[in-house]
């Protein structure tokens, strides 16, 4: 579990442990708004996910209660490079998914360091919204039908879709396709990436004998999805299958690894918040409009053109 360190006073990173539970703000409760309620919405019935509500700076009681707090509360990742990372120089958390965060904060409430930073893992996003440890997930996280039952979106400010990414040196493994037959590939839990293997595998092998349970060996599912590529340097698994914004990065860590084949999806990653907390959505999706009109640009440039060149526009918001 990772400390806060060589962060300002006013830029806090707090820990998500595992089972959910997370450090005290000294001085601020730790406590998001109150429980939020929605209307659910069919999976089967879901037509464009990505549809979020119309942007607004009106005020309302999540708004009311983060100004009060007078900090954001904003679930990140610490280890996923060029996204959400530790900077092992000076420790500081960094990245594109960092930058909007700090947007966020400032726009709500005046700094960009008014925001505290809770490391979450990838299975723990919409439970750490759920049990207001969070206000806000910018965390590379996809809209799906599923989600959009589980949590809030805004619309979206990034494009990806699912990769798989293996050695270099293993040329059997062409992308997703018949060569993954019998291959051990690992994906994050609650992940599109597990979703999509579900319902196509191509014959390999993605899932513990224990998934789900206090026997999940948490070895082709893992609880982080930069755990894979743990994995799979150590020779545990064949490939791994996840965003490839997220792959991009990972080889950009590791020359010895590579995407293979191309994207096989298409998806959006979105700012999450806890269902019912319509003021704060509306809000980040306003946030969002005048982001989309230079900052994001300037933040693309600044982190993923290199891994993921030719990207000359934001995704257009889509509301309902």
């Amino acid at each position: 579990m990772a400390v806060a360190c060589g962060l300002t006073a006013s830029l806090t990173l707090l820990p998500l442990a595992h089972g959910g539970g997370a450090a005290a703000v000294p001085g601020a409760p730790v406590s998001g708004p109150g429980v939020g309620t929605g209307i659910q919405v069919k999976a089967d019935t879901c037509r464009d996910p990505e549809a979020s509500l119309r942007p607004s700076t009106a005020d309302g009681p999540t708004l009311r209660a983060i100004r009060k707090r007078g900090k954001l509360i904003v679930g990140v990742d610490q280890s996923s490079y060029l996204w959400g990372y530790r900077n092992p120089e000076t420790q500081a958390l960094q990245g594109f998914d960092i930058d909007l965060a700090k947007a966020i904060a400032k726009d709500i409430l005046g700094d960009e360091d008014a925001v505290i930073l809770r490391a979450v893992p990838t299975n723990q996003r919409v439970a750490a919204l759920d049990n207001g440890k969070v206000d806000l997930v910018v965390r590379t996280m996809t809209v799906n039908c599923r989600r959009i039952q589980q949590v809030a979106f805004s619309t979206a400010y990034f494009e990806t879709g699912q990769q798989v990414l293996a050695p270099k040196r293993d040329r059997s493994i062409t992308g997703h396709d018949a060569s993954l037959r019998g291959k051990r590939v690992c994906t994050a839990e609650s992940s599109t990436a597990y979703e999509a293997l579900e319902e196509n595998a191509f014959g390999a092998v993605f899932k513990d004998p224990g998934d789900g349970t206090k026997d999940d060996e948490d070895l082709l599912t893992v609880p982080n999805q930069l755990d894979c590529l743990a994995r799979l340097q150590l020779g545990e698994v064949d490939a791994v299958v996840t965003d490839s914004a997220l792959a991009a990065g990972q080889a950009a860590q590791d020359p010895a690894v590579e995407l293979k084949g191309t994207r096989f999806t298409k998806e959006y990653y979105a700012v999450a918040a806890k269902l019912g907390n319509e003021d704060l959505v509306r809000r980040v999706n306003q946030v969002l409009e005048g982001y989309r009109k230079g900052p994001w640009q300037k933040a693309y440039e600044k982190w993923l053109e290199a891994v993921l060149p030719g990207m000359t526009t934001p995704p257009a918001p889509l509301y309902k």
